[in-house]
C-alpha cells in the first residue's frame, strides 16, 4: 500500500470500495513498466503533447499551464 496525495473531491469519491480498487488496478496497469513499450506513465504524457502540439500549442505554453495548475493546487 502507498499513499497517494489526492484532492478532497477524489478522496471522497475513492470512499467507494469498488472505485477505490478500480483507480487502484488503473494506476497499477499505467505504472507497470514494460521492456517493449518502455515507461507507459511517459508514453502518456508524449501522447497529450503531441495532442495539444497538434491544437497548437507550444512546450513553453503547456509547461505554463502546468506550472499554473500545480501552483494552484498544492496544499
Amino acid at each position: 500500500m502507498v499513499e497517494i496525495p489526492v484532492s478532497r473531491d477524489a478522496a471522497s469519491a475513492l470512499d467507494d470500495e469498488r472505485r477505490r480498487e478500480a483507480v487502484g488496478r488503473l494506476v497499477s496497469n499505467l505504472l507497470r513498466p514494460s521492456a517493449e513499450n518502455g515507461d507507459p506513465l511517459k508514453r502518456v504524457i508524449a501522447e497529450i503533447k503531441g495532442e495539444t502540439r497538434a491544437g497548437g500549442l507550444t512546450d513553453a505554453e503547456i509547461d505554463a499551464e502546468l506550472a499554473a495548475y500545480n501552483a494552484e493546487n498544492r496544499l
